[in-house]
């Protein structure tokens, strides 16, 4: 499914690489309209108030530091609080 002008991109990627073949032109062109999209739809869900991902994200990235502070493995519950500060406060009851 290509919503990003594909087409355009094709173009742009056979003039930037001219040595390319078509083939690995429309792989490139490809993988940078695939990137566009999966932009596209996270700036969607950031715009329509979709946190339940952001906060998966960093719910990891607060269990990489929990564990790297004080050297042990933590699993941060989904309805810990998602402001840096409390849920720090609230590190050792995980």
């Amino acid at each position: 499914m290509a919503t990003f002008h594909s087409e355009a991109v094709l173009e742009a990627v056979l003039e930037s690489a001219p040595d390319a073949s078509t083939a690995e032109a429309a792989a490139i062109a490809s993988a940078v309209s695939a990137h566009v999209r999966d932009q596209e739809v996270a700036a969607a869900a950031q715009a329509d108030g979709d946190d339940d991902a952001e906060w998966t994200d960093r719910r990891w990235r607060f269990a990489g530091r929990v564990e790297a502070t004080t050297s042990r493995r933590v699993e941060v519950p989904t309805y810990a609080p998602t402001e840096g500060w409390r849920a720090a406060g609230r590190a050792d009851r995980f």
